[in-house]
């Protein structure tokens, strides 16, 4: 007899074991799940979004190029013929900054704009594959060629960036960049230690504290202190010892320990603040000598300058055996000559100066010099222009001090050489902000104004800075009608006197009126003394000190007033100044020039002086001469 198994019972039967299936087909994907994304898989799935993520590929797979095909989620229910628009936006989105010629050995563009890959031939816009990376077919599609990206994912070079991870050639990489221009540090080491005392010096007050870091306090110590020994004799790399490394090295281990070491931040930002601020002190510090050793530099005489004048003043009195040109002194009477007029107290200057002007003259017989100096420096101009010859000119030595004038009373004479001024002003041709020109302009000094009292037998003179170098003929001078004009100058009328107010004061000239410069001078003894212009001078200084006080300013505003309207411009192609302070003239310019004008700061006998303009003065030193060898004089 059969037994009948109910329906209800085997349908029962069956919703239990479908429950049972279910319930081990959740267990298993709950297992792959954490499985799939420990083992990298899902990187090889595509977003929804439609980012690209890049395959981590193991060794055997690096070289390996692989084919994305962007749009494939996404297009199911597109046409053919529509292209996907967001992938581009992204490269176009996050585009490198770098320029075109940093990447082209590494990827290409198609006219579509995205990268392709290419052969092993150099192709036009092609993608050079490494020799050892194998191509993969790319997935089967029916996206259009403009729906793909290649992507590279090439070997790793050998080289390393600053910090010590491999530059991988990707497109877009700053360590590819950066390993193409990298360019050699100047005295790297130097800074290199520099930055590791600091870092040791901030950490080093917390770590002392600790008594469980001893050794490492003690360590960190003696290493600051060899770093802080070897900084203080080197300032290059080339002035460092040989076990340097080493140090370096020491203080890096003791550097990374000390990091290691669980310490309280604030204590070492706070550090690292107070270094800072002293840093930042000393630099404002050494700025301010820096300055006022520049100042003290450029108005002492160089050693080997004061070498010189003791020597030649010694000399002097030593040797009898050099007689005065007797028959020279006729000349220094005779109008008829060219003269030429000189204020200084430099040996070296007022040689280049004669030597220059005799050695492009067309007839030196006919040339005659007078070199005003102090009492100090008179014995040494003296002999060296007895035991020096140019040529046929006639030169006469003056002690400013031994002048008898009839104008003064009883005061004895100082030298006082032309003065400067440095003038910042908005250029005119340039009248932006941003263009603003220096100028370091010169002018009579008191003594100038006593030239119609020391030569009264002369009607003209030429009056030549010490500063100056003569690179043509000055005959023509001598040849210039100035009419009703007293004072031959170089004019600035780029620089207005009204825009000079906080130079010169508020009172006593015309706003609209040039500045002028000495340096080369022609001046007309005569109409200056039917003019009165010592005395107009000296009266507008005794006024204007009454007025404003002793302002520095004061001597340049009589100046001005005093040739105002009586000022003959010289053509602006026969001066060329700046040599003293300007670092941008043009060489044409120098090269045809009348005059060159040092004037600023950096003379060209200092070791200040702008080194590309020194040949133009150095050639005309007589190098010959022993005591210039004597006191090392190698300007």
């Amino acid at each position: 007899m059969k037994s009948v198994v109910p329906s209800s019972s085997y349908g029962g039967k069956r919703r239990w074991r479908g429950l049972v299936i279910a319930v081990l087909g959740l267990v298993i994907l709950s297992m792959l799940v954490p499985l799939v994304f420990l083992l990298g898989l899902h990187n090889g799935f595509h977003s929804p979004s439609g980012y690209i993520y890049e395959q981590k590929t193991s060794p055997s797979t690096q070289n390996s190029i692989q084919r994305y095909d962007v749009g494939h989620n996404h297009n199911h229910n597109r046409s053919k013929g529509e292209q996907p628009n967001h992938v581009q936006d992204l490269i176009t989105k996050f585009e490198p900054t770098l320029p075109k010629d940093a990447l082209k050995n590494y990827a290409g563009e198609d006219k579509n704009g995205t990268i392709s890959s290419g052969s092993n031939d150099d192709k036009p816009g092609g993608l050079k594959v490494p020799p050892n990376a194998v191509q993969q077919p790319p997935p089967s599609s029916n996206n259009p060629r403009g729906g793909y990206i290649d992507q590279v994912i090439r070997t790793k070079t050998s080289s390393n960036d600053e910090g010590g991870k491999s530059c991988e050639l990707t497109f877009g990489s700053y360590c590819l960049w950066q390993q193409e221009h990298k360019e050699d540090m100047k005295d790297f080491m130097i800074k290199k230690l520099k930055d590791q005392l600091f870092v040791a010096r901030s950490y080093y007050p917390s770590i002392a504290k600790l008594p469980s870091q001893d050794k490492l306090s003690r360590q960190l110590k003696q290493n600051i202190q060899e770093l802080e020994h070897v900084l203080s004799e080197s300032t290059t790399d080339a002035d460092l010892p040989p076990l340097i490394e080493k140090k370096s090295q020491k203080m890096e281990v003791a550097i990374a320990r000390a990091k290691s070491v669980p310490l309280d931040c604030n204590n070492v930002d706070k550090k690292l603040r107070q270094i800072f601020d002293l840093t930042e002190d000393e630099a404002d510090f050494h700025m301010k000598q820096s300055a006022f050793l520049y100042k003290l530099n450029v108005q002492t005489m160089p050693k080997s300058l004061h070498c010189l004048s003791l020597k030649l003043t010694v000399e002097y009195f030593k040797s009898s055996h050099y007689d005065e040109d007797k028959a020279a002194a006729e000349k220094f009477k005779d109008s008829s000559l060219y003269h030429y007029v000189i204020f200084s107290n430099n040996v070296l200057a007022a040689t280049v100066v004669i030597n220059s002007t005799v050695m492009h003259a067309k007839d030196s017989q006919n040339q005659v010099f007078h070199v005003l100096t102090d009492g100090q420096n008179y014995y040494a101009m003296k002999l060296w222009f007895l035991r020096n010859t140019y040529k046929e000119a006639s030169i006469e030595v003056l002690n400013v001090e031994h002048l008898d004038l009839d104008n003064q009373k009883g005061d004895p004479l100082h030298l006082s050489l032309p003065e400067e001024f440095r003038v910042s002003f908005q250029d005119v041709d340039n009248p932006s902000m941003s263009q603003i020109r220096t100028e370091y302009i010169s002018i009579f000094s008191h003594l100038h104004y006593l030239l119609p009292d020391i030569f009264r037998n002369l009607n003209k003179v030429v009056v030549l800075d010490e500063d100056v170098v003569i690179q043509q003929d000055l005959s023509v001078l001598w040849n210039i009608q100035m009419g009703e004009k007293v004072n031959g100058a170089m004019q600035f009328c780029s620089v207005r006197l009204g825009r000079l107010r906080s130079y010169l004061g508020q009172k006593g000239f015309s706003p609209n009126s040039c500045a002028w410069m000495s340096g080369l001078n022609i001046i007309d003894l005569v109409r200056w003394r039917e003019l009165g212009l010592t005395q107009t001078y000296q009266r507008l200084i005794k006024e204007l000190s009454i007025q404003e006080g002793p302002m520095k300013g004061s001597a340049w505003s009589a100046s001005l007033v005093t040739f105002e309207n009586k000022i003959y411009p010289l053509n602006e192609s026969w001066v060329v100044s700046g040599l003293g302070h300007d670092y941008v003239i043009d060489t044409q310019a120098i090269n045809t020039a009348l005059v060159l004008h040092y004037n600023g700061k950096m003379k060209p006998w200092l070791d200040l002086g702008i080194p590309k303009y020194k040949s133009y003065w150095k050639k005309f030193l007589n190098k010959e001469d022993q005591l210039l060898s004597e006191c090392n004089v190698y300007s």
